[in-house]
C-alpha cells in the first residue's frame, strides 16, 4: 500500500527539478499525478516515463483560464483533486533599483498569483474529494532577506503569508495548507552556483530535489495535525553562525 493510494495530485512546475522529484515520488506512492508546467516536451516525457495514471497538462500558473482547464481535465481523467503542490516559481536577478517593474511583476504573477489561483481554483475540487492538502513551495527566502533578488524574496514571504490565510479559511473543509521552505537545492535555478555558496552552512552542501520531495510527501501524507505552518530543509542555513568564538581570557 502506497502512502498516497487513491489520491489525485496536481504538481505545478512538475516537469523538472523539485516538481519532477515530487511527481516521481507521489506516483511511486500510489497517487494519480497531473504534471502541470509550460515545459511541454519535458513534462510529456516525464509523464510517459511514469506511465498511467500520470498525466501532463500545459499550465501557465499565472492564468485563471489555465488553472480552470487543468482542474477540469484532472477531474475528468482522474477524479477530484486531493493534493495540490504549488511548486512553480521563477527567479529574476537585480537589486531593487536595477530591476524593472515588469520583471518584478512577472515574479509576483508566477510565484504568488500562481499559488493564489491554484488555491482558489482547486478548493472546490478538494471539497468534492472530502478534504485534502495544499503544499506551497516557498523558500528560505521567505524566512530571511537576500540582496539582489528582492522580487523573489517578496514573493516567497507573500506565499508564506498566503499559506496561513488559506489554512484558516479552508480548515473547516478538512483542507490543510502548509508551506515548505527549501534552502539551496541542486536544480536548474542554482546551476550557476558553486559549492562556495553552501560552504558556511552547518551541512555544507546543496540539497537534492529528492530530499525536498520526501518532505513534501511527509506534509501531504503524514503531517495530519499540521496546517498553516512552515517546514524547513536548508542544511541549517537559517540556524545562525556555525562557529562559536570562545571568550577572551
Amino acid at each position: 500500500m502506497g502512502r498516497l493510494n487513491e489520491r489525485v495530485a496536481i504538481v505545478t512546475g512538475g516537469a523538472r527539478g523539485i516538481g519532477a522529484a515530487v511527481a516521481r515520488l507521489f506516483a511511486a506512492e500510489g497517487a494519480g499525478v497531473v504534471i502541470a508546467d509550460v515545459l511541454d516536451t519535458e513534462g510529456e516525457k516525464l509523464a510517459a516515463e511514469l506511465g498511467a495514471p500520470t498525466r501532463y497538462v500545459h499550465l501557465d500558473v499565472s492564468t485563471e483560464d489555465g488553472w480552470q482547464a487543468a482542474v477540469a481535465e484532472t477531474e475528468r481523467e482522474l477524479g477530484p483533486v486531493s493534493v495540490v503542490v504549488n511548486n512553480a516559481g521563477i527567479l529574476r536577478w537585480g537589486t531593487i533599483e536595477e530591476q524593472s517593474p515588469e520583471s518584478f511583476r512577472r515574479v509576483i504573477d508566477v510565484n504568488v498569483q500562481g499559488a493564489w489561483l491554484g488555491i482558489r481554483t482547486t478548493a472546490p475540487s478538494l471539497r468534492r474529494a472530502g478534504g485534502g492538502v495544499i503544499v506551497n513551495i516557498s523558500s528560505i527566502a521567505g524566512l530571511t532577506g537576500y540582496a539582489g533578488i528582492g522580487a523573489y524574496v517578496a514573493s516567497k514571504w507573500a506565499l508564506r503569508g498566503l499559506t496561513k490565510a488559506a489554512a484558516l479559511e479552508l480548515a473547516p473543509d478538512a483542507i490543510r495548507v502548509c508551506s515548505v521552505h527549501p534552502g539551496a537545492v541542486r536544480t536548474a535555478m542554482t546551476a550557476d552556483f558553486d559549492d562556495s555558496f553552501t560552504a558556511g552552512q552547518p551541512l555544507p552542501r546543496f540539497g537534492e530535489p529528492e530530499e525536498v520531495a520526501r518532505m513534501v510527501l511527509f506534509v501531504a501524507a503524514d503531517a495530519t495535525f499540521s496546517t498553516g505552518v512552515e517546514f524547513v530543509l536548508d542544511g541549517g542555513a537559517t540556524v545562525g553562525p556555525s562557529t562559536v568564538l570562545a571568550p577572551a581570557r
